[in-house]
């Protein structure tokens, strides 16, 4: 899914790709291969980063030697794990909406194998970050965790995920965002350790509000049913 699937663009095929993949997002956000070849094409810099940190952490550095895979072959026993368990947490999280970590686009413009894993392990981890800031998968939670991710990354697919999320709220949902979540999400994003520089499938083990703690994790404010925005597809916040 990572080294066969990979091509090499020149700047220019990098920007006609990120311009038609970024046209096509807005026009049909479920397009979840568009979204992922937006942010592989406009998030170069911002991967590399992520490398770095990963290498200078004891964690990341175990990470990128193993390169571990969020795959049903790989996390599978989280479905066995207590209740309390951050493992089961993710297992729920995942059944309730019939998810399967196995539903990842394959990452496709990074130019070598290092930032080609990062990528992907940022993509796959992203329900990870569902279930430990607690957020569900309409376009009100995936926008809010794309702020936590800008926020941890600075990746430009995720502040144009915002911009292009918070258009399509209706106006009670937009104050509701922007006067709550969005404060929230930058709080959260900042006070949470590196995201990337975690071993998640480690600490499957372990108890939910305890690896929040030890994370520095802010679980999110609940939404008011009155102003819950509708369900769609996690496309657009969840494919890097």
């Amino acid at each position: 899914m990572i080294g066969s699937a990979r091509v090499r663009l020149n700047r220019w095929q990098q920007a006609a790709v990120a311009v038609g993949s970024a046209v096509g997002a807005l026009l049909d956000p479920r397009r979840a291969d568009l979204i992922a070849a937006l942010g592989e094409t406009t998030g170069k810099p911002a991967f590399e980063r992520v490398l770095e940190r990963m290498k200078k952490s004891p964690e990341g550095r175990a990470i990128l030697l193993e390169q571990p895979r969020v795959i049903s072959v790989k996390v599978g026993h989280a479905w066995d794990l207590p209740a309390n368990t951050f493992g089961a947490a993710y297992a729920k999280f995942m059944g309730s909406r019939n998810f399967s970590p196995d539903d990842r686009p394959p990452v496709r413009f990074m130019e070598t194998d290092e930032l080609a894993y990062v990528a992907m392990r940022a993509r796959e981890v992203h329900d990870f970050w569902h279930t430990l800031f607690g957020l569900p998968t309409n376009l009100m939670g995936e926008s809010a965790l794309k702020v936590i991710e800008f926020e941890q990354m600075y990746l430009p697919m995720c502040l144009m995920s915002v911009i292009g999320g918070s258009a399509r709220f209706s106006e009670k949902q937009r104050k509701l965002f922007f006067q709550h979540y969005f404060p929230w999400a930058i709080r959260a994003g900042m006070q949470c350790t590196d995201l990337m520089c975690i071993y998640y499938e480690q600490h499957f083990h372990e108890d939910l509000e305890d690896v929040r703690r030890k994370w520095g994790i802010i679980p999110a404010p609940a939404v008011p049913k009155q102003t819950r925005a509708p369900a769609a597809s996690s496309a657009m916040g969840e494919k890097l």
